[in-house]
């Protein structure tokens, strides 16, 4: 059984940061890729930031603000997010896709909410 919790969200004033971090826990041979997402009320789940080997991909709305990585040795991926404004405000997701030795699946986070308000 393969889980993902996330952590760190939370408020935080416009132009502030937060660090978010997923870990990987469970039967887990091999983690490949590992995608962050968000939901905003009332609107689809969409991508934000994905990391595959040293491939790393940013939504342009968070390019040169958010940062994605991972620690290998965890099964952590973090999301570093700097200046933030009130429109990142949505429940945050992580994504992996990962090999239990059977087969490779992928798995999702439970969520954690982040609001941006003054």
């Amino acid at each position: 059984q393969v889980q993902l919790v996330e952590s760190g969200g939370g408020l935080v004033q416009p132009g502030g940061s937060l660090r978010l971090t997923c870990a990987a826990s469970g039967t887990i041979f091999t983690i490949y890729t590992m995608r962050w997402y968000r939901q905003a009320p009332g609107k689809q789940r969409d991508l934000v930031a994905v990391i595959s080997g040293t491939n790393l991909y940013y939504v342009d709305s968070v390019k040169g603000r958010f940062t994605i990585s991972r620690d290998n040795a965890k099964n952590t991926v973090y999301l570093q997010m700097n200046s933030l404004k009130p429109e990142d405000t949505a429940v945050y997701y992580c994504n992996a896709d990962i090999n239990d030795r059977r087969s490779t699946s992928i798995y999702w986070g439970q969520g954690t909410q982040v609001t941006v308000s003054s």
